[in-house]
């Protein structure tokens, strides 16, 4: 269905939320386009190169497990590691990147680097999240786009060495060839923990800058959000991959990390690959930085209205993970966020799994309408009677 993801974004994109009613826009719901937006600025990030939701308490997986399971303390503890997993624990792996990338390029000192974004992260999360969303929904596809652009140039100024890089890929990906990856399992390991670093897919964050965009039809922004994970994965970490195995500087082990992938376009593209890499992960990451902080945000909301505690998140997550970040080893920090990223994986595939079969009735019904001529098909709680009282965001069928 990927041709009506495009449509549906690209609907989404020209009528943004003219179509809200007064309702709606008292409760600061934000466009289909602006969702995905800021899921993408997650997204692409450091996870590629190496959202802001609108922080209102009904949003995101601790909503549908505690209606859905009606398991208010699986809800709670998912509420928990997600804030713990994106507010802090992945802002600081944003953080050291960012730091590794400018200490790299025009060696700048980490800790000023970290001060730096300290105090823009703290401006930002104590200010308005709208205008987040808005600039998100200019500068993420202009920073993908423009990646894709200069990497799809030097593919083409490379082009013979293209059928290496795929026997590379192809021998490495199957263990054909385990001198330096060690065994299958570990290859494996790697790949599931870096890859669902970068696309969160399963993690259960999407959904809380998601479930905030107002649509006719829930799957319409399921769709929206796969086309996500497709943009994040097979575009964007292709792209780098192919940069860095173009160069060959992958079997160099003292590099690794941002440092890799800043040196393989050095060799592609001279001085200036560092510098643009420096630029492109300060806005990658920065503004995963800000989308990872407002997903914390929501379910810190969930968990309490308590404005002192809220208060404290923000400092926590603005300021000193931000240091933090800095000033860690690569390792560390990446070693916390896989930590926590499987927990808050494990937590939400549960519900995955439990609450499936409704996903699948909703596309059901998507496709039927959409078999039946109906363009722009729509959805009302009556169509899932087995847990319409569980279902507040949506109107019950209209009567004639």
């Amino acid at each position: 269905m990927i041709g009506e993801m495009f449509r549906l974004l690209a609907d989404s994109a020209t009528s943004g939320t003219s179509g809200l009613d007064d309702s709606n826009k008292r409760h600061k719901h934000i466009s289909s386009f602006q969702a995905f937006a800021v899921s993408v600025a997650t997204r692409v990030g450091t996870g590629n190169l190496a959202g802001v939701a609108t922080a209102i308490a009904i949003g995101g997986p601790a909503y549908y497990i505690s209606k859905g399971l009606h398991h208010k303390g699986m809800a709670l503890l998912y509420a928990i590691l997600i804030a713990l997993t994106f507010g802090l624990s992945y802002n600081s792996i944003q953080s050291n990147t960012i730091c590794g990338a400018m200490q790299e390029a025009f060696g700048w000192s980490p800790l000023v680097v970290g001060v730096i974004l300290s105090a823009m992260a703290l401006i930002i999360v104590f200010g308005g999240i709208h205008r987040i969303a808005n600039v998100s929904a200019v500068l993420v596809p202009l920073m993908a786009i423009g990646y894709f652009i200069l990497v799809v140039v030097i593919i083409l100024m490379n082009i013979e060495h293209i059928p290496h890089v795929m026997k590379v890929i192809v021998t490495n990906a199957f263990g054909f060839e385990q001198g330096v990856g060690g065994t299958l399992g570990a290859t494996i390991l790697i790949g599931v923990k870096r890859g669902l670093f970068s696309n969160e897919a399963g993690e259960g964050s999407a959904p809380n800058v998601a479930a905030t965009a107002i649509v006719s039809h829930p799957v319409k922004q399921g769709l929206i959000q796969a086309l996500g994970v497709f943009t994040d994965t097979l575009l964007v970490c292709s792209c780098t991959a192919f940069v860095i195995l173009i160069s060959g500087l992958y079997e160099n082990p003292e590099l690794n990390g941002i440092a890799l992938t800043q040196a393989a376009l050095d060799s592609e593209i001279g001085n200036a690959g560092p510098i643009f890499i420096a630029v492109a992960i300060l806005l990658f990451a920065f503004s995963s930085i800000i989308g990872n902080y407002y997903y914390g945000e929501a379910n810190i909301r969930f968990i309490t209205s308590n404005k002192t505690a809220l208060t404290l998140y923000r400092l926590l997550s603005g300021g000193v993970v931000m240091m933090f970040g800095a000033m860690a080893s690569l390792d560390l920090v990446w070693s916390v966020g896989d930590l926590f990223m499987a927990l808050v994986t494990a937590c939400n595939l549960v519900v995955i799994i439990t609450l499936g079969k409704y996903v699948f009735k909703l596309l059901d019904d998507y496709l039927d309408q959409k078999r039946r001529g109906i363009k722009e098909p729509t959805f009302h709680r009556g169509k899932l009677p087995e847990i319409e009282r569980d279902i507040e965001c949506w109107e019950s069928e209209k009567k004639n």
